[in-house]
C-alpha cells in the first residue's frame, strides 16, 4: 500500500489534495496520529512536529529497506503514542527541575480548586496513569485498535493488554468517583 501510493504520488501532488508528493500518510491518517497525540496529552503547538515525527520514522523504515507496515494507519498510532509518552517524560523532567529550582527559593504553594466538568476529568486521570497504562486506554478508546492490533505493535501479549486496560480503567472510574464527577 505505502509503496504504491508512493510511487503514484511521485507525479505531484497527492490527487490535488495540496499534499507533497511521497508524503508516507494519507489525511485520514494524519488526522488519526494528531488525534493520538493531542489525546496523550501532547499541546496544540507541538502536534505538528509529532506528526512530523511520524513521517520520518515511515520513510526511515522505508530507507532502511524494511518491508511496509501491514498496517499503517495502526502502526502510526502506536508511533504517535510512543511520542506523546517522550513527551511527557521529557515534560515531566523539566518540571522536576523547575520544582527543585523553585524549592531553593521559596516554599511550595497549594493549587485551587480545578473545575469538576467530565473532560478535564478524564485528562486529569490519563495524566494520572502510568504511561503503559495511557498507552494501551488511547490506542484501544481513542485510536479504536482492537486489542490484538496492539498487542501486535507493542510487542507484547493480548493478556498484557488487556491486564493494562482493565487496570487503567478502574484507575479512572475511581478516580471520576474521588473527584465526584460520575
Amino acid at each position: 500500500m505505502l509503496r504504491g501510493r508512493t510511487r503514484r504520488d511521485q507525479r505531484g501532488y497527492a490527487g490535488g489534495t495540496g499534499r507533497v508528493a511521497g508524503d508516507p500518510l494519507d489525511a485520514a491518517q494524519e488526522r488519526r496520529v494528531r488525534a493520538v497525540l493531542a489525546l496523550g496529552g501532547v499541546p496544540q503547538s507541538d502536534l505538528p512536529d509529532g506528526v512530523q515525527q511520524v513521517r520520518l520514522r515511515l520513510l526511515e523504515r522505508a530507507a532502511s529497506g524494511r518491508e511496509a507496515p501491514r498496517d499503517v494507519s495502526a502502526w502510526a498510532a502506536v508511533v504517535a503514542s510512543n511520542l506523546a509518552m517522550d513527551w511527557h517524560r521529557a515534560k515531566r523532567r523539566q518540571e522536576r527541575l523547575g520544582e527543585r529550582l523553585a524549592s531553593l527559593r521559596e516554599p511550595a504553594h497549594a493549587s485551587g480548586e480545578e473545575s469538576s466538568l467530565l473532560s478535564l476529568a478524564v485528562a486529569r486521570g490519563l495524566d494520572g496513569l502510568p504511561a503503559a497504562q495511557r498507552q494501551v486506554v488511547v490506542l484501544r478508546f481513542f485510536a479504536d485498535l482492537p486489542v490484538r492490533a496492539i498487542a501486535e505493535e507493542l510487542g507484547v501479549p493480548e493478556g498484557t493488554v488487556k491486564s493494562r486496560l482493565h487496570t487503567a480503567v478502574r484507575a479512572l472510574r475511581d478516580r471520576l468517583h474521588e473527584d465526584e464527577v460520575v
